[in-house]
């Protein structure tokens, strides 16, 4: 009976043992997952806001964001930097991922879309409507051409160079007043609200979102006949280690919740 006993005992031992190899070699995470997303920086706010939201129903996940302006975001996605998604301010830079090949042809989709605004400090007199731009002595602060925002400015400066309302010369008058090129459009912001300038041309989503705009800054409206409607894109990207994650983001952004969210932030909803 004895021996038995140790012959059964034996037995489970032997069973046991493929068992506790295989947990050795299991593959399961450790961490938590790392979703790296990379967007302009007028959506600093509601991404924010979003992602909290996409974290709490993806236990374990942690989204992390680099903001900036889109043409230096799709030059480090280029250059290797760990992206999973991209959301850009407009159409060139995204076009510029695809041709770089670090977003598929196709994988764009339109998430939402924005206008430009005109803001100055609250009690500078020197620009009370869009035609003071131009005066002698203002102050400038635009975002660089390259910057979405920047060129989304220059063609509203168009716009209203060929408008009756303003002068041929208005475009040229504008850019002699120009004080500062900056990086992105919440460098422009932040300076305007500073004081550091008499007007800058921001999205009406960063006056909207910033809690504190409508203490320290007025803004004039720009009519939608010289407006530039600004439209976004978002992407998954191709070297993303996190592929079907990039991917329920993007979902994410897209679904009812998450355009709530954008349009709380002053965007306008993709089917806007």
């Amino acid at each position: 009976m004895r021996l038995f006993s140790h012959r059964l005992m034996a037995l489970l031992l032997l069973l046991a043992l493929p068992v506790g190899i295989a947990a050795c070699g299991s593959t399961q995470p450790t961490g938590p997952v790392t979703l790296n997303v990379f967007a302009a920086a007028s959506l600093e706010g509601a991404f924010n806001e979003a992602g909290q939201a996409f974290t709490q129903a993806h236990p374990g996940v942690n989204v992390t964001f680099n903001y900036g302006g889109s043409n230096t975001l799709v030059t480090e996605i280029i250059q290797g930097a760990p992206a999973d998604v991209f959301a850009s301010a407009d159409q060139t830079q995204m076009t510029n991922a695809i041709q770089g090949g670090v977003v598929a042809q196709n994988a764009a989709q339109v998430f939402v879309h924005n206008r430009l605004v005109v803001i100055t400090p609250k009690g500078d007199t020197k620009v009370a409507q869009l035609q003071d731009l131009a005066n002698p002595g203002v102050k400038i602060i635009l975002a660089a051409s390259a910057v979405p925002v920047g060129k989304y400015a220059l063609t509203f400066l168009d716009n209203a160079s060929k408008d009756p309302t303003f002068s041929p010369d208005y475009k040229t008058k504008v850019l002699a007043n120009v004080v500062s090129y900056e990086q992105d459009v919440k460098s422009v912001f932040t300076k305007i609200e500073l004081g550091e300038a008499d007007a800058g041309i921001v999205y009406t989503s960063d006056y909207i979102a910033d809690a504190g705009a409508k203490n320290a800054l007025t803004q004039i409206t720009i009519p939608s006949n010289l407006n530039v409607p600004a439209t976004y894109l978002l992407a998954p990207v191709k070297a993303s280690a996190n592929a079907a994650l990039a991917n329920q983001f993007v979902a994410y952004i897209l679904s009812s919740a998450g355009q709530a969210i954008m349009v709380k932030y002053g965007f306008i909803g993709a089917n806007g």
